[in-house]
């Protein structure tokens, strides 16, 4: 007779597996310092020296490199070329979290500087994170991009797959309630306002592969609760999308979308 397993039996074999993901703790540490290290607003310390920016960013490099040996399938990525890489590239990324609190600076007539962007603003924070794990994610590096995102998202109620294409000077406006999901692509210079989702129509499992969000080109402004759905929905260059409206199918350029109250209540 085969004995069946207790609950804390299977709780004691699961633990058996080999750990081959980083805790929670060391993914937070590490994101938390090399966001500290690319924006000083966000620390209360300052590196005195050029040779401490050097030391520092040596230290960085060492910590993601440990980080990667402890995610068993980065492996077959090899480590070293990914670390690398990225911080080759993390040079451009930065200039790009840059450009969006700037844009964000410019588009929220009640923030001061870029300083207090940077600081306190969570739709900054957000797009940070996700080029950060946008790169992690192109250069093929498993689950750690993802966890980056699910933390912004457990933060800061903004929801961006790393696999979104995102364009220059992006701003998210209060932010709390936007999803952004995998397959979008964003233009330039595009604004968004809190709640809006950019989603995919229901498909099956068998079409994961395939673009299911939609396209916004550049210039676009997407005011708040907004719901833009599906892999061949595109939002003209230009467009102005209005608050609580729902869309389908694609919109030409420079087009206004809302809802006329007139016509709801003559509908009613």
């Amino acid at each position: 007779m085969v004995k069946q397993m207790t609950f804390l039996d299977k709780i004691f074999e699961a633990h058996q597996s080999p750990k081959t993901l980083p805790g929670v703790e060391e993914v937070e540490h590490f994101l938390a310092n090399l966001l500290q290290f690319l924006f000083p607003e966000l620390n209360d310390r300052r590196l005195s020296s050029r040779l401490a920016v050097e030391a520092h960013f040596k230290m960085l490099q060492l910590n993601f490199e440990n980080l990667l040996h402890k995610t068993a399938a980065c492996e077959r990525a090899g480590i070293r070329s990914v670390c690398t890489q990225f911080f080759k590239e993390i040079e451009e990324v930065y200039e790009l979290c840059l450009e969006d609190s700037s844009a964000i600076l410019a588009g929220d007539p009640a923030a001061v500087d870029t300083k207090e962007v940077i600081r306190t603003y969570p739709g900054f924070y957000a797009i940070a994170v996700y080029r950060i794990a946008h790169l992690l994610l192109r250069l093929e590096v498993p689950y750690i991009p993802r966890i980056f995102t699910e933390l912004v998202h457990s933060k800061t109620g903004i929801d961006i797959h790393p696999g979104a294409k995102i364009g220059r000077r992006f701003c998210i406006d209060h932010g709390t309630g936007v999803v952004i999901g995998e397959t979008t692509e964003i233009g330039n210079d595009v604004k968004i306002y809190q709640g809006v989702t950019l989603g995919a129509l229901s498909v099956s499992k068998e079409q994961a592969k395939q673009k299911r969000h939609p396209t916004i080109e550049d210039g676009v402004v997407i005011y708040a609760e907004a719901t833009i759905l599906g892999g061949n929905t595109v939002i003209g260059e230009g467009s102005i999308i209005g608050g609580n409206v729902w869309v389908t199918e694609s919109v030409p350029p420079f087009s206004k979308v809302y809802y006329s109250f007139e016509q709801m209540s003559r509908r009613s």
